[in-house]
């Protein structure tokens, strides 16, 4: 197919497609779609090998959001029976970084629900940062706290953190119709502050929200203008007692078109498979390997993943191996400068700009007259709550 060897001579080079391009990986058939996943595969190989990199969540305050965005269960008005609980103590979220740790994660991700940090909310995670770099000097750490104020991005810095996660979501023409609390551009005013303090920025979206494909490619290229280090690709996890509980949009053909679209837009980047995969992907997770080059281990912040073992059962069968502690994630061009640096390459992989990452959540569409994608079955089955780890006696899944 003359589009996919366009698209793989592009990624090799980072390489910006043409929104036409984009929109053309999402509007492929299920016949094509081996042939889209082992084109975006020779990209993912190129530039991040066989490696897969685990990140696991902590969710340090979790539910009581004043928000409204209406895919989260920790969000205004929810009634998703979720744990709700105030903020881990320092030593508390150390032990439960330690289990992923144990289980292979090279990255921690500090996430704690709310609009933004107070500044004796940034001093709490401060101090959990260095708990947990006290016991583990290694580890990646990744905070996710919501809007940042001016000169909150330099404090966490400072205590050591190494990224920061903010999702812009979805496009901004529909941002609006998903959160009113908050808007497009306040997202995009953080995700430029942690770039400023030296942070990696980590930046998403969320699929399966019954966006478009327009929407996907929109909110995909605004990413990459804004050059995050990391893209975590959510798939909505409709959860009982919020506004998005009936969006069951996604397949997994669905889900690996979109991976592999990501994957061309911004080919250098690590790409993570995020909230919800287990859910839409199902038994076609390894297969989406081939695509992303980073996972979650283990559970979400409000919802359960599979067994921290299945993870990397999953992670040997299908020929890759888990990413060491002493390894780099990014390509040399993008790490040489040091963690959150964004000189040597000009924006999400290209010289010509446009940017990525993750966030406190868990994203469909139609492209011009390609008819929209089956709604996929209801799989309320594979939605469970999280009853373990932070913030419960049980001990967490990694």
């Amino acid at each position: 197919m003359d589009l996919l060897n366009t698209l793989v001579d592009k990624g090799l080079r980072r390489e910006l497609p043409t929104r036409e391009e984009a929109l053309a990986v999402l509007a492929t058939s299920d016949d094509d779609l081996l042939d889209v996943v082992a084109a975006a595969g020779k990209v993912r190989r190129h530039w991040f090998g066989r490696r897969v990199k685990l990140n696991y969540l902590v969710n340090l305050k979790s539910g009581l959001c004043p928000e409204d965005c209406s895919y989260c269960s920790q969000r205004l008005g929810s009634t998703a029976g979720i744990l709700k609980y105030t903020w881990l103590k320092p030593d508390e979220a150390s032990r439960a970084a330690a289990a992923g740790l144990a289980g292979g994660a090279k990255r921690v991700c500090l996430v704690a629900s709310g609009r933004g940090p107070t500044d004796r909310d940034v001093d709490r995670v401060s101090e959990t940062i260095r708990a947990i770099k006290d016991q583990h000097e290694s580890v990646e750490v990744c905070a996710c706290l919501g809007l940042l104020s001016d000169g909150q991005a330099e404090r966490l810095r400072e205590a050591g953190a190494d990224a920061y996660n903010h999702n812009l979501n979805t496009s901004e023409e529909t941002y609006a119709d998903i959160t009113t609390t908050h808007t497009y551009a306040d997202r995009v005013d953080t995700v430029q502050k942690a770039h400023a303090a030296g942070l990696s920025a980590c930046s998403g979206l969320i699929a399966g929200m019954g966006e478009s494909d327009e929407d996907l490619v929109d909110v995909v290229y605004s990413l990459r203008e804004l050059d995050p280090d990391s893209v975590p690709v959510n798939f909505l996890i409709p959860v009982e007692g919020t506004p998005l509980a009936k969006e069951w949009n996604l397949t997994p053909q669905r889900c690996l078109r979109i991976l592999a679209m990501v994957r061309f837009v911004c080919p250098d980047v690590e790409v993570r498979i995020a909230g919800g995969r287990e859910v839409h992907l199902r038994s076609m997770q390894p297969l989406a390997l081939n695509l992303a080059n980073s996972i979650f281990l283990g559970d979400y912040l409000t919802t359960e993943g599979q067994a921290g073992q299945a993870d990397l059962d999953m992670i040997a069968d299908a020929g890759f191996e888990v990413e060491g502690a002493g390894e780099v994630t990014l390509p040399e061009h993008r790490a040489s400068a040091g963690c959150g640096s964004h000189e040597a390459a000009g924006g999400c992989g290209s010289h010509q700009g446009v940017g990525a990452c993750g966030s406190h959540e868990d994203g469909g569409g139609v492209c011009g007259s390609v008819p929209a994608a089956p709604a996929n079955e209801t799989r309320t089955d594979l939605v469970a709550v999280r009853r373990r780890g932070a913030g419960t006696d049980l001990a967490p899944n990694a």
